[in-house]
Formats: C-alpha cells, structure tokens, sequence
C-alpha cells in the first residue's frame, strides 16, 4: 500500500535532476517548508533537455478527450499561471497562437517560452525561501536505504557519498531510467518502460519581417520569430526555430544535417518560404542547431508519484499465490523514494502540474485531481498491469 507521512511536518528532501521537473518540484516543497538538496551532474540547472531554445505551451488538441489532452488542459493552465506570475513577457516567454494544421486544424492560443528562464525562475523562488541547497557536477550512479539511519543515501561513482535524506526523487529525465532500475531492487524495463527520444532543432537569426504571421505546427513546429532578452550568447536575440525531430532510441545529442533536412522537408508543407531560407542556411553553414535527449514512456505518459516495489510484489505473491491482486493504489511502493520523468515532449506543460501531485503524495496530502487521470501518471501503473494479467 502507498505510505502516506502522517504528518505534514516539513522535512528534507534529496531531488536528482535540475531541469523543469527537478526546479518545478523543489519549487512545490520548498514552498510548504521543504529543505531540499537539488543534484545534478552539469554545472548549472537547464543544461539537458531543458536548454531548449524556444519551447511552445499549447493544448494537446484531440477530437475526443484522452489522459494526455484532459492532462494538457490542466497543465497549460498551470504552466501559464506560473509563466505570469514569476516571468516578465520578453524575457523568457511571449504569448502567440498557433495555427493547427494537418489533423485538427485551427488556432489556438499558446505561448512561446524558454524553458531554462522558467527553471531558474523557480530555483530563484525556491532559494529564496532559504529551504533550497544545490550541488553542481553531482553524477549520482546509485541510490541506497541506510537500513539503520532510513537515510537515502546519492551515491557517486566510486561509492562516495554525495548527500541524504528521508526523502529522494529521481526526476532526471532519461538517466532515471537507469538510476531507478541500479537502485531498486526488482525493477527492470518491463515494470518501468521508458525510451529515449532524441530530437533536434534548426534554428537561426530572425532578420528582417517573419515568414509566417504565427507559429505553424503539423509535424513539428515552425516559430517563425521569437524575441528574448535573455536567450544565452550563442543565440542571437531575435530568432526563428523549426522542429524538433523525433528520433525512437536514439541517445546522442549531434547537430546533424540529415536532422536538418527531415526538418526542412517537414517545413515544406508550413512555410515553402522558410523550407527555401533553411536550406540556403544549411548549404552556407549559417545553420544553427540544437539537440538534446527526452525521456518517453511506453504510453506516452509522465511517471510521477512513489516508485514501485516490485519485490515487495513478488514476495507476497510467493507467500500468497491466490492473494487477490491490490489495487493500483495499494500497490507496494519503495519508502521514501518518487519519481518524476517521462514527460517527453510535454514538460513545460506537464512538469509543474505533475510536481504538485508528486510534492503532496510526499507530504502526505491527498494528490488533487481526478482518479483516472493519477492513475494514468501512477509509476507502478506497467508493473500493475502485469499483476492483473497474472491474477
């Protein structure tokens, strides 16, 4: 069954990953008294996935609801909120609307953002408050329960000891994969099924008028300005961005022509013109580009919440072969350990949303939203699922 704090007390918690799920839940503990100790192994916050030149927040439009669209609707909300809130337009984000094309066409409203500015907002928030402590070029290779202290100890490379709490989350995108599955024992990639997707962005100087009136989305999207004050040096100020791919399995994070052509063919049916100006770009090597890796699950839904124990499972079953399956709410879960990862393609739009449910499953709360839609987010939901079909 999960274990809930009795308490909601503030107490300490251990976060691997800085990027939006990792600032976006420091930021949600950190606001109820929280004391947490942010790792990561880069040398700043946002430098994975997060690093994205230009992200769009828009609703995920579906002909009928499903998890992911009523997901989507909530957290655009959300994410907009907190864009308004802490984020001065033209200096990390800049409302639009975007024009739908192929499947489901029309406009919607949406918003342009960096998503580095809207991390460093949230660790700027969370510092404030003097409950947050980081620590740069962490590499954490293993998680460990001091069966003595009920400490969990982030462990380096060599075994050293990195730092601990009662409490640690893995929100590290696609490393939570084998994080989780080097700490827990149990675990494998059938309970946690997560896929690495790669995805590149070509991207240059904006000059002169915009190719287009809005942003244009079919397969992949197509910003045809965006200004930020605060875009890092190598990114000029004012600049135009089509993409990203979406390559299954892939882990590197090259800039490659062969990436820029599928984005200049995928271009062709947005804007002919821009597909022209790319093309020219790339021909000329004033092509910019961008890659990182995103971290998918095998439904295409986040993963947030309390991590399976997929031993204490198979133990009872042992014990109890014609014990009646629990259900996805009682599952066994790891004390003390949660998870944050999987939001694919989604995490402005997801990651503050979901942090809010993974920071009141920690603090003892009754996670607020509908049931189908934590259950569709529930860790252990794949391992369940196994469960019910062994039943």
């Amino acid at each position: 069954m999960i274990s809930r704090n009795a308490s909601t007390a503030p107490g300490r918690a251990l976060v691997i990953g800085a990027g939006l799920a990792g600032a976006a839940l420091s930021a949600a503990l950190t606001r109820q008294g929280w004391q947490v100790h942010l790792l990561d192994q880069a040398s700043g916050p946002a430098q994975g996935a997060s690093a994205l030149p230009v992200g769009m927040l828009s609703p995920h439009v579906t002909r009928a609801p499903t998890p992911l669209s009523r997901l989507s609707a909530l957290g655009v909300a959300d994410t907009r909120h907190e864009l308004e809130r802490l984020i001065a337009p033209g200096q990390g984000w800049q409302p639009t609307e975007v024009d739908n094309r192929g499947h489901d066409p029309g406009r919607w409203p949406a918003a342009l953002v960096r998503p580095a500015a809207l991390v460093q907002a949230w660790l700027g928030e969370a510092e404030a408050s003097q409950h947050l402590n980081t620590t740069w070029g962490a590499n954490v290779q293993r998680l460990r329960r001091d069966p003595v202290t009920q400490q969990w100890q982030a462990l380096g490379a060599s075994g050293e000891l990195l730092a601990q709490a009662p409490v640690a989350v893995v929100a590290c995108a696609w490393g939570s994969h084998e994080l989780l599955v080097q700490s827990v024992a149990g675990l494998d990639a059938m309970a946690l099924p997560l896929r690495p997707v790669q995805g590149q962005m070509s991207l240059g100087p904006c000059q002169g008028e915009p190719l287009a009136d809005r942003p244009q989305r079919d397969n992949g999207v197509f910003v045809p300005v965006y200004e930020d004050s605060g875009l890092p040096p190598q990114w000029p100020g004012r600049i135009w961005a089509m993409g990203s791919t979406y390559e299954r399995g892939a882990t590197h994070t090259d800039v490659r022509e062969t990436a820029h052509e599928r984005n200049a063919q995928s271009l062709e049916a947005l804007a002919p013109a821009a597909a022209r100006r790319l093309r020219e770009d790339l021909a000329q090597g004033r092509l910019l580009g961008w890659a990182q890796v995103r971290c998918a699950s095998l439904d295409r839904l986040p993963l947030a919440g309390p991590v399976p124990d997929v031993q204490a499972w198979q133990e009872h079953r042992q014990q109890a072969p014609k014990a009646r399956r629990p259900a996805l709410g009682d599952f066994p879960r790891v004390r003390g350990l949660y998870t944050l990862t999987a939001l694919g393609s989604r995490g402005l739009t997801l990651a503050h949303w979901c942090a809010q449910r993974v920071a009141e499953h920690i603090t003892g709360q009754p996670p607020a939203g509908e049931a189908d839609l934590l259950a569709a987010i529930d860790p252990a939901r794949f391992v369940w699922r196994t469960a019910k079909r062994q039943a």
